[in-house]
């Protein structure tokens, strides 16, 4: 199998379906809802932590034409209609999340740490999912929990670089200049 492709996608105020209902259905809702999507969960039976407002349930089994009209596709159902998903999908030139399914998937999620505008994602390509959260985890401990401090200063440093042509090849050195100075402690005053 060839390599995937790492991608951030938009999806306000795309349409996307979660076909299943259990508790991994559940857990893919939060992070659609964040990213702004008009998300909808087919399954015959589901959780209530599947129904959360803003999402539009439909308490049936899947049909294809539940995908017409969407632009991503979670299928975290058992094997046979994940693989039903996948066709249906692939008709409509659709990408595919199918949880724990990897030969029904053309899209995997990743283990995801965020520090306000800063998103790291890890994959395995849906082939260690439990050593992609383990290395979630080892980032999250490891990134600096001021982030937005480090965004703030690159997004006012890349205005005023773009204004005065900075080469991009002298932008990086430049920011790891400025991150330093983040952290270097004050000038002591002089005793009197």
């Amino acid at each position: 199998m060839s390599r995937p492709f790492p991608v951030f996608l938009r999806l306000a105020g795309a349409r996307v379906v979660v076909v299943g209902g259990g508790k991994v259905a559940a857990a893919k809702l939060p992070g659609l809802l964040d990213a702004g999507a008009r998300v909808t969960v087919v399954a015959p039976s589901f959780l209530p932590e599947c129904a959360p407002s803003g999402v539009e349930v439909v308490a049936r089994e899947f049909r294809p034409a539940d995908l017409d009209q969407a632009r991503f596709v979670i299928a975290a159902a058992p094997p046979e209609v994940n693989r039903a998903v996948a066709a249906a999908a692939a008709e409509r030139n659709l990408f595919v999340n199918a949880v724990d399914d990897v030969a029904s998937a053309t899209a995997f999620l990743g283990g995801v740490v965020r520090r306000g505008e800063v998103t790291v994602a890890i994959s395995t390509g849906g082939a260690a999912p439990a050593l992609a959260g383990l290395l979630r985890e080892a980032l999250d401990a490891l990134l600096p929990a001021d982030l937005d401090q480090w965004v703030a200063l690159a997004r006012r440093l890349r205005t005023e670089w773009k204004r005065d042509r900075v080469p991009m090849e002298r932008r990086r050195p430049l920011l790891l200049d400025r991150l330093v100075g983040l952290y270097a402690p004050a000038p002591e005053k002089e005793a009197r």
